[in-house]
């Protein structure tokens, strides 16, 4: 068998949260603690494991940041004494440190757990209603659950406060907050450790992460967008695109003491242009996806039922690509690996998974056979901090078995990829490169929406006025301090949060945060901002969950044109978060209910390009029972691909309905009830009502479900693929309508 290279290539980046001091988000510090250190001491258990990192440099300056002792909210409340923190203060807490994973993080505390319960168990919560011992003990375990398993091992005094769990101290919480800061002073030494040692290779991306492409030739960008209504025809940024390459790769250096070969371009968008400015500032190499590689050499990578590759040949090459001044080599990742890493493998037991991947990793060598070349690069390269709060033990046990496998076999070699590039002997020439990015080849993501172009133009008017008023004031001594504020504001995530599809949660301090840059670009220059920057781009603040307000009786006609029957609806939102969820089945359900009829619409998730969902078996599970009756009730019944099972599967129901949604044809409902304990038998559905144009709405009478006038329905909802549990909403608690 031919040996097989990989390169296994780990992405770390957060945008900048700071604003004049003071960090907004905790994201990077908590992402610190629990991914940065420890993605790389695997390399302590596995001595030959190689392994590539790609870190931000805006990253790298906030990790330096915190380890010199800044603070960002959430921490600088942590540390503060409950007894004299202010209602706004404690209102603050029980709204933003119920953040991490409930089944893989949050729920592994029994007091964390009961927390979560009390806050969520209503629509509104009173301040009043948590003592100090409780807000205190919600700070100090939201900390401790973001600390990665691995260092409870590396810092015992932290097991010891884990196990505590109950009446934290301000000295406690003071002493958590401290040992972080260790963890993350630890970060920097050891990538400069393993860099030094050949263990590791680190490259960067543009300073602020920009999308190159849209920075230095916005008209190709706009081709395969939705609309370019509002957009600017120009941006004018090839230079502020090149300053965020050259410093890029000048601070790497500063701080690493090693200038990256390779820039990692955010969101692996490429093209033609983007080639030739990171050629000019001495760029060896770059990456993107296969979807790229597809259209640039016209070829259709075709994959089995199994998701295997039929003829791998062409994703485990390097390219050289001409430019005008010189070839830039090129690698693209394989894109089936990381989907199964990031929305997949977490479902699973996780030396199963790990071996599926190897399994898969096997059969690509095993086609190399027939391949008249001896060198073969696998490029599996992916996000290296989100998926882990999916996984059981941060996902320290998938990545063990996973290194474990790939060390333990002669026939596989992971490799750092400049190494790699410059013994290939093998190239291939790449005549042709598309413009576009990982997600369906487009920039659709960034641009072209109606929000996102607004945004696009308000960054264009602070270009204009940066550069106007730089031509007459050439030695004003705010000029770089004011250039940093545009340069943050080109960042990705801004644009990626406006607007369709991305939700985040707090996609309205995403919003505060760009518009605060811009107008302190303005600032810093003594000029007036436009006032526009005063105003929200964001229409409507939604809560990922809320209760009904009053009863409805909303049409039923599948239409979003009927939103405003369902404005006083209860609501789920399911989150993309940091991590795209392009395999969710539905975006967000609204609920509610007259004196009759219980109602629900299901906004559904389309997806799109070759990862449409409906081109899938996906079923929608709604279990109900009669909150006073608990005579004959069963439990679910769903496949699931774990073990670990959330809280809301030890409950006990009386009816199912089932949805069965394929490819776009919505078929007649399935309802099941329990006439005797732990007995599903099939009743009844004609009274059922469904309607599917761009949403599902869906009418069940309250009697159907035996519910009586004054007595309470339990529901909560389930989604499958093809049979297999892919998301239960809520996971924690069981929602609840009463019937007037």
């Amino acid at each position: 068998m031919k040996k097989l290279s990989l390169a296994i290539y780990w992405h770390m980046h957060q945008p900048v949260y700071e604003i004049e001091g003071t960090y907004l988000m905790p994201w990077a510090r908590l992402h610190a603690i629990k991914d940065y250190l420890d993605m790389v001491l695997f390399l302590e258990k596995f001595p030959k494991l190689k392994l590539n990192f790609n870190v931000v440099p805006a990253l790298m300056d906030t990790v330096i940041d915190y380890a010199n002792g800044v603070h960002d909210i959430h921490s600088e409340l942590t540390l503060c004494d409950v007894e004299n923190m202010t209602l706004e203060e404690k209102s603050f807490v029980l709204n933003n440190f119920f953040s991490p994973k409930f089944e893989t993080m949050l729920f592994k505390s029994e007091n964390y757990k009961a927390l979560y319960q009390k806050r969520f168990s209503r629509d509104v919560c009173n301040t009043e209603d948590f003592d100090s011992r409780e807000i205190s003990d919600l700070m100090a375990l939201f900390n401790l659950v973001w600390i990665d398993p691995m260092h409870y091992q590396r810092y015992p005094r932290l097991q010891e406060l884990w196990e505590k769990q109950y009446n934290y101290t301000q000295d406690d919480r003071v002493e958590i907050i401290e040992i972080q800061r260790e963890i993350i002073r630890e970060i920097i030494p050891a990538y400069k450790k393993y860099i030094a040692e050949g263990r590791i290779e680190m490259t960067t991306s543009p300073y602020y992460h920009p999308i190159l492409p849209i920075l230095v030739d916005i008209k190709s960008s706009v081709k395969s967008v939705n609309t370019s209504e509002g957009l600017p025809q120009s941006l004018g940024m090839l230079d502020d695109a090149r300053m965020q390459v050259k410093s890029a790769l000048d601070r790497v250096e500063e701080i690493m003491g090693v200038r990256p070969k390779g820039i990692w371009p955010p969101e692996l968008c490429v093209g033609p242009k983007t080639m030739e400015l990171l050629v000019k500032e001495g760029v060896e190499w770059t990456i993107s996806d296969e979807g790229i590689l597809a259209d640039s050499i016209d070829f259709d990578f075709v994959r089995d039922f199994k998701g295997n590759l039929n003829d791998p040949y062409h994703l485990l090459k390097v390219y050289e690509y001409e430019t005008k001044i010189k070839p830039i080599n090129v690698i693209f990742r394989d894109r089936s690996i990381p989907n199964l890493i990031n929305f997949e493998y977490a479902g699973i037991d996780s030396k199963m998974a790990a071996g599926d991947l190897y399994d898969k990793i096997k059969v690509i060598q095993s086609k190399l056979l027939v391949s008249p070349d001896n060198s073969h690069l696998l490029t599996i390269a992916l996000d290296g901090e989100n998926c882990w709060e999916n996984y059981q033990n941060d996902g320290n046990d998938f990545l063990s078995y996973l290194y474990s496998s790939l060390e333990n076999d002669d026939t596989l070699e992971t490799v750092l990829i400049s190494d790699y590039i410059q013994e290939d002997k093998h190239k291939k020439e790449l005549t042709k490169i598309l413009s576009g990015s990982w997600i369906d080849k487009t920039f659709q993501y960034w641009i072209g929406e109606f929000t996102k172009n607004k945004a696009w133009q308000y960054l264009k008017d602070a270009k204009d006025a940066f550069d106007n008023f730089v031509k007459e004031n050439k030695n004003h001594p705010n000029i770089k301090i004011a250039y940093r504020e545009l340069l943050i504001a080109q960042g990705s995530d801004w644009f990626w949060w406006y607007g369709e599809p991305n939700n985040s949660g707090q996609d309205f301090v995403f919003d505060y945060m760009f518009r605060e840059r811009l107008k302190n670009m303005y600032l810093n220059l003594g000029l007036e901002h436009p006032e526009y920057l005063n105003e929200s781009l964001i229409t409507k603040v939604e809560m990922p969950f809320k209760h009904p307000a009053r009863a409805i009786t909303p049409k039923m006609d599948g239409l979003v044109e009927s939103y405003d029957d369902w404005y006083y609806a209860g609501s789920i939102s399911l989150l993309d978060g940091p991590v795209f969820r392009e395999n969710k089945n539905v975006d967000k359900i609204l609920f509610g209910c007259d004196d009759k009829n219980i109602y629900f619409r299901l906004h559904v998730n389309k997806g799109s390009g070759e990862t449409s969902f409906i081109d899938r078996i996906n079923q929608f599970y709604l279990y109900t029972r009669n909150a006073s009756d608990i005579k004959n009730r069963a439990y679910i019944r769903l496949i699931s691909k774990t073990d670990n099972p959330y809280p809301i599967l030890r409950e006990k129901f009386d009816h199912e309905l089932t949805l069965t949604l394929i490819k776009d044809t919505l078929y007649p409902a399935r309802l099941t009830c329990c006439l005797h304990p732990n007995m599903w038998t099939l009743a009844n559905p004609e009274e059922i009502k469904m309607v599917y144009n761009d949403v599902i709405d869906v009418t069940i009478p309250f009697e159907l479900l035996g519910i009586n006038k004054g007595e309470a329905l339990e529901f909560f909802m389930a989604n499958t693929d093809s049979g297999v549990k892919n998301t239960y909403i809520p996971q924690e608690i069981l929602l609840s309508l009463t019937r007037e």
